[in-house]
């Protein structure tokens, strides 16, 4: 039988190993439950971090509560300078999921050899998408709109052999009238082959355009399988330009993402993912915790 003062030195190592590993099991209670929710996280949001320090980042990703990444650091094979295999376990092992990558195919055309690289680089990683994200100013042309629908389907087929998805992001310059064409509409909608093609529909850059979510889910149904989720402080008129000055974290600004969100599934949506273009305004990390807790408590509960 344990004396009273052996007693009281267990209670009191008890007491102090609770407030010290309670608050860290708390916090880390409360990370697996966010990612029960499925958000991704597009790593472009926090890409000056991902550039200093790729494992210290990911960690801190990871205990914000995010369950899926999508990338924007491949090139030459490589993904944030790592070899597939080893990125790939840096995420495994931190109870996330590369799904997704971002990766420029330029206007210029693409070749079957460059393609395949790219291909078996992301199917080494393991992703099920990779997604052509931006098209320089210079290219923002009917002619040569049409040619990259081209080029992209030829790097759909490629991407297919290996059991992935390829797709387009859109930014707001694509819904511009074009001398009686609007290129997303009808280019990318009309002439892209949807089983080669998937779209990542942003919904800031629509709602910038001046589109409706919905009405494009109903007249394209099933064609967005992945969404980008960030949102907007003001309504303003319709515009073209890149202009990034208006992003704010999910849930802080006016974008009606449960009225979006409740028609995903007409939509085929599959993931989504937060995005900031402004890196959270110089607070990366506070604004994809500010995206995500907005997200899990307000809207997809």
């Amino acid at each position: 039988m344990k004396s009273r003062r052996e007693f009281l030195k267990l209670t009191a190592a008890g007491s102090l190993s609770m407030m010290m590993f309670g608050p860290l099991a708390a916090k880390a209670n409360a990370a697996a439950d966010k990612k029960s929710f499925g958000v991704g996280l597009q790593l472009y949001t926090i890409r000056d971090a991902m550039s200093a320090d790729v494992p210290g980042t990911l960690k801190k990703v990871s205990d914000i509560g995010y369950k899926n990444l999508e990338l924007a650091g491949y090139s030459g094979g490589k993904f944030y300078g790592y070899k597939p295999s080893e990125f790939k376990k840096m995420v495994d092992d931190l109870g996330m999921t590369t799904l997704s990558s971002h990766t420029q195919v330029e206007a210029a055309g693409i070749t079957v050899e460059n393609a395949k690289i790219m291909a078996d680089a992301h199917a080494e990683l393991g992703v099920k998408y990779c997604i052509q994200p931006w098209v320089e100013e210079v290219d923002r042309k009917i002619e040569k709109y049409k040619k990259m629908v081209g080029d992209w389907s030829e790097v759909g087929r490629i991407m297919k052999k290996v059991g992935i998805q390829f797709g387009y992001h859109n930014h707001n310059f694509e819904f511009a009238n074009i001398n009686g064409i609007v290129p997303y509409y009808d280019i990318f909608m009309r002439e892209m082959d949807p089983d080669l093609i998937t779209m990542e529909i942003d919904l800031f850059w629509v709602s910038k355009a001046g589109q409706d979510p919905v009405e494009m889910f109903k007249k394209y149904p099933g064609r967005f399988q992945l969404f980008h989720m960030k949102d907007m402080r003001t309504k303003q008129a319709p515009f073209f330009d890149v202009n990034k000055d208006d992003v704010c974290s999910v849930g802080e600004g006016v974008i009606d993402f449960k009225t979006i969100l409740a028609s995903k599934k007409l939509a085929g949506m599959k993931y989504m993912f937060v995005e900031d273009d402004n890196q959270g305004n110089g607070k990366p990390f506070e604004g994809i915790e500010t995206s995500i807790n907005n997200l899990v408590t307000k809207v997809l509960k």
